[in-house]
């Protein structure tokens, strides 16, 4: 969906009046902000989470997000989803089997989840860090598709050419072909975002890699893990708990990736010369 597309609560991004103080003087302009609204998650009518979020692509953002919180164990199980607009956000009721839903006691979210951080609102410390899936795909990849997947990036961030404030969760295939993109103020929304576009567009995951324009934390890798993704790069670094989670999950992480080179901080037998 092109992010022009949308206006007001739900827009992607809107125009206001600033003020420009350059070498050359003072000017009165008109610049694009990206959108970020409070984005709540309802399933089956209990409220479950509310994040701060980019209001775009929220059928994928639902699918994605219910899959890697473990509101869901499979595409199958998602339901169905309807939107509603509030003065104040957008509020997501999500449809799950029952059994599902009965799990869920006392998982919710307490607070808002940060636009930076996906583990903000979590009720109980052993629900921030849950046991990560191991990652059993066998593919490699070379470094030239990785390379080549960051130089075809920024062509797919029409959101933040725009702006200048999201990021990018980018999925590529074996030969470095970007095959799916989706954007957000949020770097774990946007994975999610794009794990639910795989999952709706019926990608398999495990065939090729994803490329965020963020650093690398635990939320992400733990997400990927999920969805099957074996291998995660990052255009900045990663933390030490994103490592750890990577080394446990047997998920191939790269971080620093920038044009000529990127470092491997687990599992560097998938990715080759």
């Amino acid at each position: 969906m092109d992010p022009r597309e949308l206006s007001g609560l739900g827009a992607a991004h809107r125009a206001v009046a600033v003020r420009r103080w350059r070498p050359t003087g003072v000017e009165s302009a008109r610049e694009e902000l990206a959108g970020e609204v409070p984005v709540a998650f309802v399933v089956n009518g209990t409220p479950f989470a509310v994040m701060l979020a980019t209001p775009l692509d929220l059928e994928d953002f639902a699918l994605g997000f219910c899959l890697t919180e473990g509101v869901i164990g499979a595409a199958g199980e998602f339901q169905g989803m309807e939107i509603e607009h509030d003065p104040r956000g957008l509020s997501v009721y999500v449809s799950v089997p029952r059994e599902r839903a009965h799990a869920l006691a006392g998982r919710g979210k307490a607070l808002a989840g940060r636009t930076g951080c996906g583990l903000c609102g979590e009720t109980m410390i052993h629900n921030a860090l849950r046991q990560v899936p191991a990652v059993t795909s066998a593919a490699r990849f070379r470094a030239a598709a990785l390379q080549g997947a960051l130089l075809a990036l920024p062509a797919g961030q029409q959101l933040n050419a725009i702006t200048g404030a999201v990021h990018a969760a980018a999925f590529a295939d074996p030969d470095g072909r970007i095959r799916l993109l989706r954007e957000d103020v949020g770097r774990h929304n946007a994975l999610d975002k794009l794990i639910g576009a795989l999952l709706r567009e019926g990608v398999d995951a495990a065939a090729g890699f994803v490329l965020m324009s963020s650093r690398a934390s635990y939320e992400l890798v733990h997400k990927a893990a999920v969805a099957g993704i074996p291998l995660l790069a990052a255009v900045s670094a990663p933390t030490a708990l994103a490592v750890d989670t990577a080394v446990a999950a047997g998920l191939t992480l790269a971080g620093f990736t920038r044009a000529g080179r990127h470092t491997v901080y687990a599992h560097p037998d998938r990715l080759m010369d």
